[in-house]
């Protein structure tokens, strides 16, 4: 067997396109990829030169000069041996081919199925231990700190996500493909800052180097959502302090962080030790996002962006909060109002997607004890965080798919294509188009990444009340963990619980949380 053929790159002629999987994304584009070498192995050679042919087989372009048109770098490390930041085309790829855009980089690194056991097992005792031992994460290439970001991860989404981040730190690279194999790959992980760790394997369906080109195609063929715009005349700071949804938000903070639902910042520098950031990433990573629309405000009022300053999405105070009030014409962002004695930070990436999910549902008229004139959004409030979702209670809740592509062909925060996918999924609800559908939460689930919920306005609750109380009885069983790929629920009893294609699923029991260990391969009926 050929090199090419362990690592399932189809024969033939390179220049006939490969047939177009049945789950293809609607915005796929061409793009353009450049190599950067860099330190390798035979076996990592082998997998880029298969890649690069799967790559222009599928009307895709390959070069080793990159110039503006460049999408992103691709690039080689080892295990276990840092990559020094000046060498790191994340960090420094602009500047030295003199770029005016910055491309995405994709480093590959090579790890037996040995050495990936061994890392696991490591992680595995390390984050099982009451009291975490820094000396049990302490690899080379992570700063004195790491342990701290290793074990925090870990304990949300368990030991690949510590294999995750060690190879990020060690690579210098934000997104790195860990090619599991000794001289024949066996699989391959994709991992990025969001968390996603799906596995391809080396007998899929469209070869391994073939999914993993359609995989990162799809990052590459989406842009961000996060140029928002700051419009109009500040809001009062009279009128501001009037407005419930800020006393809400603040209050969902506490209650969230009560319930452990955000992990800890991520810092790089707690990760890493790279003294020039600025310009290359952001200084720090906060994940989730929630907001509640505002009846003074006539706006939603939603947490800010953790990439400009540090946010604490457990404890958040006036400052991490901003008011939206709709979608840029473009879609690029989102419509701000600035406040008047607040620092006013951008809103989250997400603040696109809550927008748009109100400019797709219906405006509803409230009952008279809500003491609410005119029509207001459907939905009250929204939350979006990195967990997942192992049971729900149809009686009350709904679930709303993302379309199949989604499943097999992951996106990620702060895109375009995310927004889209939950737009259409929520545009489709029952429970919301519906006003006598009892059910009074919808979700929907983001493979790789999290979930995002909505609540409807209920009589007698304040807003989030209605998600907070869902999760405490168990209607929506909430996870640490998320899917990385295909899913779905299946009836057991009043109930509908999750199932994976690879994987584990463990529910809520003695105080012990639900957990969800996926890999993302296929299962029957998988994706709605």
């Amino acid at each position: 067997m050929s090199s090419t053929d362990a690592i399932g790159v189809p024969t033939g002629d390179p220049a006939v396109p490969a047939s177009c999987p049945a789950v293809a994304h609607a915005f796929w584009r061409p793009v353009r990829l450049a190599a950067i070498a860099g330190p390798s192995t035979p076996l990592l050679d082998a997998v880029l030169a298969a890649f690069e042919q799967a790559l222009r087989a599928r009307g895709h372009a390959w070069t080793r000069e990159p110039d503006d048109a460049t999408d992103a770098f691709v690039t080689t490390a080892r295990l276990h041996e840092p990559v020094a930041w000046r060498q790191s085309p994340l960090f420094t790829g602009r500047k030295r081919y003199g770029l005016q855009a910055k491309p995405a980089t994709y480093t590959f690194v090579q790890v037996t199925p040995a050495q990936l056991r061994e890392l696991l097992q490591r992680f595995d005792a390390a984050l099982a231990k009451a009291q975490p031992d820094p000396a049990d994460f302490a690899l080379p290439g992570l700063s004195t700190n790491a342990w701290q970001v290793l074990h925090d991860q870990g304990r949300r989404g368990g030991a690949m996500m510590c294999v995750a981040r060690l190879l990020q730190a060690q690579s210098k690279s934000l997104r790195v493909v860990m090619v599991v194999g000794d001289t024949a790959v066996e699989a391959a992980y994709l991992f990025d800052l969001a968390g996603a760790y799906p596995r391809i394997d080396a007998n899929c369906d469209q070869g391994l180097c073939g999914d993993l080109a359609l995989r990162i195609a799809t990052h590459l063929s989406t842009r961000e959502v996060a140029g928002h715009r700051t419009e109009g005349e500040p809001v009062p700071r009279a009128q501001w302090r009037q407005a419930p949804a800020r006393r809400a938000v603040l209050r969902a903070s506490r209650e969230l962080g009560g319930r452990a639902f955000f992990t800890r910042m991520v810092r790089i520098a707690d990760l890493v030790d790279v003294p020039a950031l600025t310009g290359a990433v952001a200084q720090q990573y906060s994940e989730g996002c929630f907001g509640t629309w505002d009846p003074v405000l006539r706006a939603q009022v939603v947490t800010v962006t953790g990439s400009q300053h540090p946010v604490a999405k457990a404890s958040l105070v006036e400052d991490d909060l901003a008011v939206i009030t709709g979608l840029l014409d473009d879609g690029s962002g989102v419509r701000v109002r600035a406040v008047e004695g607040l620092r006013n930070d951008p809103p989250s990436s997400e603040a696109v997607e809550f927008e748009s999910i109100d400019r797709v549902l219906p405006h509803v008229e409230l009952p008279p004890a809500f003491g609410v004139a005119g029509a207001v959004p459907v939905v009250r409030s929204k939350l979006h965080g990195h967990r997942g979702v192992v049971a729900y209670d149809p009686r009350r809740v709904e679930y709303v798919p993302l379309d199949v592509p989604y499943f097999h062909y992951l996106v990620s925060c702060s895109t375009e294509a995310q927004a889209h996918g939950v737009t259409a999924a929520f545009a489709r609800s029952q429970a919301l188009r519906n006003p006598g559908d009892p059910r009074t939460v919808v979700f929907t689930i983001l493979p790789g990444h999290g979930l995002l919920m909505a609540e409807k306005w209920v009589p007698g609750t304040e807003p989030f009340d209605v998600l907070l109380a869902a999760m405490d009885a168990g209607w929506l069983e909430v996870s640490h963990g998320v899917p990385q790929g295909p899913m779905h629920y299946v009836p057991d009893g009043e109930r509908m619980l999750l199932r994976l294609g690879a994987g584990t699923v463990r529910f809520a029991a003695a105080g012990r949380a639900a957990e969800v260990r996926d890999f993302g391969l296929p299962a029957d009926g998988a994706g709605g």
